[in-house]
């Protein structure tokens, strides 16, 4: 299993402008959304995004899922509240939804779900099913609506 990347070190709180963008993130829009809702250029957003990303201690790299999840645990963005109620989940999809929200490479979701990297995007299309998600981005924000996602972060960080 990869070790843990995130540093122990506090979350920078993020400026009001930042904020506003985590903001269009945890509700599960896509950066040139973004770009176009709030008239900043896509080059402006994804500069923003880097900086969001380095504020919390995630990986350069790191997807959207990660960093709305990251957003949630370090409150850094006002919890959702869901809109429907939560699907009764296995124990294997409730791991599966945590490597998605922790993870960001194909292979560190299926190691840390405990699946063979052949089965991943079989189990992860079967989870998005069975919880109406769209994409893991809103995945992750249902999950933490239905509290199946812990709203403090783990002690250790998670690897992204």
């Amino acid at each position: 299993m990869t070790p843990p990347v995130t540093t122990s070190a506090p979350i920078t709180p993020l400026t009001p402008t930042l904020q506003r963008v985590a903001q269009h993130l945890a509700g599960g829009l896509a950066p040139k959304e973004i770009a176009t809702q709030t008239g900043l250029s896509a080059v402006t957003v994804r500069q923003y995004i880097r900086d969001i990303r380095e504020s919390l201690h995630c990986l350069p790299r790191c997807k959207l899922p990660v960093i709305v999840h990251r957003l949630f645990t370090a409150l850094q963005v006002a919890p959702p509240t869901a809109d429907r109620p939560a699907p009764k989940l296995g124990s294997d999809q409730l791991l599966l939804l945590r490597a998605v929200a922790e993870h960001s490479d194909a292979r560190d979701i299926a190691v840390a779900a405990k699946i063979a990297p052949a089965d991943q995007r079989a189990a992860l299309d079967q989870l998005l099913a069975d919880t109406g998600a769209q994409d893991t981005t809103q995945l992750v924000i249902l999950a933490h609506g239905w509290n199946l996602l812990p709203a403090e972060p783990t002690r250790s960080g998670a690897s992204q």
